[in-house]
């Protein structure tokens, strides 16, 4: 069993709710993560995507934990889990998808529900293949699992997968904040622009400026290819297992296109789908719509 440190807690939401925030060693690295609610309730996993950290689902973990017992970790090289250099981890998305896997062994959690985003999805989806008994249900936001989520944006690190030192530095491009911030900005309706936080593209900006950081996300740039020599798998999963399913996308993502969360149906016919008026990330200007959904999804499936 891991060293589990316990840290200050920060109040929200619900009485009950409050999010602890704790750090757990997994195969020798320190991975960090948000836990709240009663451990003896369903369990909810939150799988953050890049450039960001479980710090996107600060909002979404006390709007369930009144009912659910709620797990979001950094993933290795975000947030603040370990960032180890490339010379000295293998990154790779097996390799996250292991470290999450020795953290949920650890907090002894034999079933979840997964919210799977962006990063999150291959992870998640990793996870569910290899284990289908443990997952409970599947949450989906801006989550791939199909080529016709990949959108122009695609292009260039394609590219890159086949010729990185040819197309490295337009691919750098994608780490400055310019590029940070526009994950943000883009496909978010006037009306709710206000509701966007600087604080989301600052804080991701901050962590992807650690001396190192970029050269751990090119290699995970490079490493995304391999993403879809899984996707045959992750379909016959869906097919097979039929998880319960909801589908929280933003109909106006350019990263991961409308088109890929409405391919989930063709594997999963049941899943609930919402196309929401939203961009990738859709949690920042549709949080208490999303969080509603889910809280919904949830009672009716695993209560």
């Amino acid at each position: 069993m891991p060293e589990t440190i316990q840290s200050p807690v920060e109040k929200a939401g619900p009485a009950g709710s409050a999010v602890h925030h704790r750090t757990a060693i997994v195969d020798g690295r320190r991975v960090f993560y948000r836990e709240a609610g009663d451990p003896a309730a369903p369990t909810v996993v939150l799988l953050h995507g890049f450039p960001t950290s479980s710090h996107m689902f600060r909002s979404l973990i006390p709007a369930l934990a009144d009912r659910y017992h709620v797990v979001a970790p950094d993933h290795i090289g975000f947030g603040h889990s370990d960032a180890p250099s490339v010379d000295e981890f293998d990154y790779s998305f097996e390799r996250l998808t292991s470290i999450t896997l020795g953290l949920l062994d650890a907090l002894a959690l034999d079933h979840f529900a997964l919210y799977i985003q962006d990063y999150g999805a291959p992870i998640g989806l990793r996870i569910a293949s290899q284990s289908p008994e443990r997952v409970t249900a599947l949450l989906v936001q801006s989550g791939n699992a199909y080529v016709e989520g990949f959108t122009p944006f695609w292009d260039v690190l394609f590219a890159h997968a086949k010729d990185r030192r040819a197309h490295e530095a337009e691919v750098r491009r994608l780490l400055e904040p310019t590029a940070t911030r526009w994950q943000y900005t883009h496909g978010v309706p006037t009306d709710r622009s206000d509701r966007l936080t600087p604080d989301t593209w600052t804080l991701d900006q901050a962590l992807l400026d650690r001396p190192g950081n970029k050269e751990v996300q090119l290699q995970l740039f490079w490493d995304y290819q391999f993403n879809l020599d899984a996707y045959p798998a992750f379909q016959q999963y869906f097919r097979e297992h039929r998880p319960p399913t909801l589908i929280t996308w933003g109909e106006h993502d350019e990263i991961f296109g409308a088109d890929g969360a409405r391919a989930f149906l063709r594997d999963l016919p049941e899943a609930e789908l919402h196309l929401l008026d939203a961009g990738h990330f859709a949690l920042e200007t549709h949080g208490p719509e999303i969080a509603a959904l889910i809280r919904d999804f949830l009672d009716r499936t695993l209560r």
